[in-house]
């Protein structure tokens, strides 16, 4: 009988592609919409998750079934909107376009914002961050300066200082959002 090459339990295989990803507890609990004590349990192989919340924390760690219990390593070339994974809060809806994206050198996200609102300030870190603003208007906040790009208008800075965007236009916008590395 002959040994799977995946010897890993199912907690220690989630904990090792959360690392992977670059993600504490809090962080992948946060997304997944969990407790941090249940992505714990879930690790330490103290709990099973139900069929549905595995492909939610797969998903979220660029992952799917078929892929985390098989030992090939393709890679998804092409993602629809089915694959997306979507956070809403009262302000903003945050895409996630390429769920694996985590493990790779860029995370792209498509972010629409309502009249008015503002993402949470981004504490500086290493990196680079590019947008495309899809519709609308947005203010482009990094370090002490700000510029407003429109529909059509892009940016792109150092993630070295404190940035953040507003929305500047009379309805919802919608930016093409893309860091390197992964932080979003």
């Amino acid at each position: 009988m002959t040994e799977s090459k995946n010897i890993y339990s199912i907690g220690g295989k989630l904990r090792d592609l959360r690392l992977k990803n670059g993600l504490t507890q809090e962080e992948l609990a946060d997304r997944a919409e969990l407790s941090k004590g249940y992505i714990s349990q879930l690790e330490n192989d103290l709990t099973s998750p139900s069929i549905a919340t595995l492909i939610d924390v797969l998903t979220l760690l660029g992952s799917s079934l078929a892929e985390f219990f098989s030992d090939d390593d393709e890679s998804k070339l092409v993602f629809t909107p089915e694959d997306y994974f979507e956070k809403k809060t009262e302000k903003q809806t945050v895409n996630w376009i390429v769920p694996t994206a985590q493990k790779n050198e860029m995370e792209p996200i498509l972010i629409e914002l309502e009249k008015g609102e503002s993402t949470d300030a981004d504490i500086p870190h290493e990196g680079e961050e590019f947008g495309y603003v899809l519709e609308g208007a947005v203010e482009v906040s990094v370090g002490g300066r700000t510029e407003t790009a429109r529909a059509g208008d892009s940016f792109y800075y150092s993630a070295d200082r404190k940035h953040y965007i507003v929305n500047v236009y009379d309805g919802k916008s919608k930016v093409l959002w893309v860091s390197c590395p992964p932080s979003f």
